[in-house]
């Protein structure tokens, strides 16, 4: 969030949003949160809970109602998916003037049992479960329409969602113009019910906990109108991210994973090719949020760090993200 929207944030707003979701104040925990306030808390016999507090500056009580509205309607068709609870009014989405004729959001959601998948082993079983609950989204996603016509959300390219002219440095011009032509690319695909819908598009690992097994997906602050492929491309580009060899990963992840979607969900194959642009996509998008938010010249820790490395050549150069032919995947998904 932004520091200077964040100052605007006090006591008596939180206080003001816990008394609409009934949270009492011994019962809530701040925890980490990057574009929201996110707390933890618990209701004596109905369990635990996460509180979202964000601003209408980023995302407006629309789009978070859409937001909600979609996680709802997947978990009534049984996604795995954290859902979401209504105020003490009966409310999705609570808000509090910021004094600046602006408000604070809050939206309340089930909290997913269990814990990160990285305390998981990563098996070809597993793997599978991963590809159906995406798989399962996908399907359900076909048929939904927003309760109310003014909550859907916005498209993938909508402005602010792929914002690099501002988020990279002016002396990244070769970076920009990869960014141009790929834009031209993505945007001219075409789009219909049985390969473009509302997504996710940001389900990686770190957004699920795994309980027993079984993913419980959340955070869907970012879900927007796109192709079902880009939400798979998605999922792969961070699970391979650092892997010694990304290209016999991706044999092994994609054979299982494409598996399992093809359970719940049917696309055509042929969307396998776009794999490499939409994963060139968020490689050159993580690049530029990466130099708008931290010094790249510093030690940013080893997760920036070793995605940083060679970065600006690669992408200069138009290297894929992985090198491997997606053709090969096509078995999996006939």
């Amino acid at each position: 969030m932004d520091p200077q929207i964040a100052q605007r944030y006090t006591d008596d707003m939180l206080q003001a949003l816990m008394q609409r979701f009934s949270i009492q104040p011994n019962e809530i925990k701040l925890l980490d949160g990057f574009e929201s306030f996110i707390y933890e808390f618990y209701r004596p016999g109905d369990g635990e809970f996460i509180l979202r507090v964000s601003h209408s500056g980023r995302r407006s009580p629309e789009m978070i109602a859409g937001e909600v509205d979609w996680i709802n309607y997947l978990a009534r068709g049984g996604a795995n998916v954290s859902r979401a609870i209504l105020s003490q009014q009966g409310n999705l989405v609570e808000g509090v003037a910021d004094g600046y004729g602006e408000q604070f959001l809050a939206t309340a959601f089930v909290k997913a049992r269990g814990g990160p998948p990285w305390e998981t082993e990563w098996t070809p079983a597993f793997v599978q479960h991963y590809g159906r609950v995406l798989g399962r989204i996908h399907k359900l996603t076909k048929a939904y329409e927003p309760a109310n016509p003014a909550w859907r959300r916005e498209e993938w390219d909508a402005p602010g969602n792929v914002d690099l002219e501002r988020w990279l440095p002016a002396s990244e011009t070769v970076a920009l113009q990869k960014f141009q032509d790929l834009m031209r690319h993505l945007q001219s695909l075409p789009k219909d019910r049985e390969s473009y819908g509302l997504i996710h598009q940001d389900a990686h690992g770190g957004n699920f906990f795994v309980h027993e097994g079984q993913i419980t997906l959340f955070d869907f602050d970012d879900c927007v109108y796109g192709w079902f492929i880009y939400d798979i491309a998605m999922v792969l580009f961070y699970a391979a991210m650092h892997k010694e060899d990304m290209a016999a990963y991706t044999a092994d992840f994609m054979r299982d994973f494409l598996r399992g979607y093809h359970q719940e969900n049917q696309l055509d194959p042929v969307w396998l090719r776009e794999l490499p642009h939409f994963m060139k996509l968020r490689e050159i998008d993580l690049y530029a949020i990466i130099h708008f938010s931290f010094d790249v010249e510093s030690d940013n820790g080893p997760w920036i760090t070793g995605f940083m490395r060679g970065r600006k050549e690669r992408i200069e150069a138009g290297l894929p993200y992985i090198e491997f032919d997606w053709d090969a995947l096509a078995e999996y998904l006939a």
